[in-house]
């Protein structure tokens, strides 16, 4: 049989249970919506062909897809599941196979799949069951003496005993695509909901003279869907401790991986240690030795080796060099290149500003649209002024400068090497290499002052 595959996803339900103006297979689970993760596995697949089936809001959901390569077909009706299937018809090849996943299972994983499509060629059809503690309102396995698969009964048409069976129906499946455009338009929708059921296929499979193989999926969690909130939380959490189980065996310190999240993809060296309730967002990577504090958010950037990010910061679309402090309580936005050795204190934002090596931006400072050289000192309390209310404007700040405590910088201004700004300065001018820049209003002690008193008026 061709080694060419086809995907179809089902994604057209309504998911009332979500109670949600968001499609549910759009809902987000690790920083990716439902769907999407179903995509990525059919994609490492190697699928040439993946189509979606959609129907309730499907403008959304074609809107948020569009980036894919995908095939979008429409089902103006939800008639069940081989309705669903036939809807993709014209997209599938005669001569692949065909794998149907659904676009509220986000934890399917490849490797299972795989195993599917090895049972799969053109003589028979393999479907994935699962043993679970609860079957109730999912479709019964039923087998014949031999242990095969002889039918899959829906609950709500099962009978007393036929209900006791715990090994159910997940609804992936996979087909020769010729044998599947010969039988599904034979299902027929005599069934308690009537819809047409594309668990009925394996009766006409067998009545043709097929076979139908099944692979059994060991965690349950991997097939489940996703129909209400606490669900979405439930695999959203055994995502999580499945990727920090996977970060820990790779030698990476968890202090505690149940407070662990990560919504993005994370490369991590050796001996990096992340505290609780970290979260990583984006594609993130650390150095060898990175320790991250309690409480921090790191988004979109690369930490070289060595380097503490201190409890409380935040860290998005930045390159933070090796042997670094930042933080505690900092906050690095997008634009920011910190080089090697320089020290972020705590309640610093930056923004757009390159930090040199070895410089220190010391507590409760802003520093934004700046160039900064190496062993800078920013005092405590500094300012860069850098926007006057409609432009922004760049301060240029060269190497050994001293800037001392509550000075603003208001830019456009260039500081030159090893200049020196005395404590509370307002710098409009550039200062020239080695000078001492003093910008301060002469003090004035006022005798016999009183300080304005409360009107006590009602």
């Amino acid at each position: 049989m061709s080694s060419k595959l086809n995907v179809v996803i089902l994604a057209a339900g309504k998911g009332t249970r979500m109670y949600s103006q968001t499609p549910k297979v759009l809902h987000e689970l690790a920083g990716r919506s439902l769907v999407e993760h179903v995509i990525a596995t059919a994609a490492k697949l190697k699928s040439q062909n993946t189509t979606l089936v959609i129907g309730h809001q499907a403008e959304k959901i074609q809107k948020k897809l569009s980036y894919l390569p995908l095939n979008f077909v429409f089902q103006a009706e939800q008639k069940g599941t081989a309705h669903a299937v036939e809807q993709a018809f014209p997209m599938l090849d005669e001569k692949a196979k065909v794998l149907v996943l659904y676009g509220d299972v986000p934890l399917i994983k490849t490797s299972t799949l795989k195993k599917l499509l090895d049972k799969t060629d053109e003589q028979s059809m393999a479907v994935l069951t699962c043993d679970v503690s609860c079957p109730e309102g999912l479709g019964r396995i039923i087998r014949d003496i031999d242990g095969q698969i002889r039918s899959i009964v829906e609950e709500k048409d099962a009978d007393a005993e036929q209900r006791k069976i715990t090994e159910i129906n997940t609804g992936i499946m996979a087909f020769p695509v010729e044998k599947l455009k010969q039988w599904l338009p034979r299902i027929q929708n005599s069934n308690a909901q009537k819809e047409y059921y594309l668990t009925d296929i394996v009766e006409l499979c067998i009545k043709d003279g097929c076979k139908v193989n099944d692979v059994s999926c060991d965690n349950e969690l991997e097939a489940s869907g996703v129909n209400n909130m606490l669900q979405l939380a439930t695999l959203e959490r055994a995502h999580q401790i499945d990727q920090a189980h996977q970060l820990m065996i790779q030698g990476v310190k968890l202090f505690d991986p149940s407070r662990f999240d990560c919504r993005g993809e994370l490369e991590a060296d050796t001996e990096v240690q992340i505290d609780i309730n970290v979260i990583i967002e984006g594609k993130v990577k650390l150095g060898k030795g990175v320790c991250i504090g309690p409480n921090c958010i790191i988004k979109n950037c690369s930490i070289e080796k060595e380097t503490r990010i201190e409890a409380n910061s935040v860290i998005e679309d930045a390159s933070i060099g090796s042997k670094c402090s930042i933080g505690p309580f900092a906050r690095i936005r997008p634009g920011t290149l910190v080089d090697d050795e320089a020290k972020i204190g705590n309640f610093v934002e930056t923004k757009k500003a390159h930090i040199g090596k070895g410089s220190k931006v010391n507590h409760l400072s802003y520093v934004g649209d700046t160039q900064m050289g190496s062993g800078v000192n920013i005092g405590a309390g500094t300012i860069t002024c850098n926007y006057d209310g409609v432009n922004k404007f760049q301060t240029i700040i060269g190497d050994n400068v001293f800037i001392g405590s509550n000075s603003a910088l208001i830019a456009p201004v260039k500081i030159a090497n090893g200049v020196t700004v005395g404590a509370g300065s307002i710098v409009t001018k550039n200062a020239e290499t080695g000078q001492l820049v003093i910008a301060r209003s002469k003090q004035t002690n006022i005798d016999g002052w009183k300080r304005p008193q409360k009107n006590n008026r009602k």
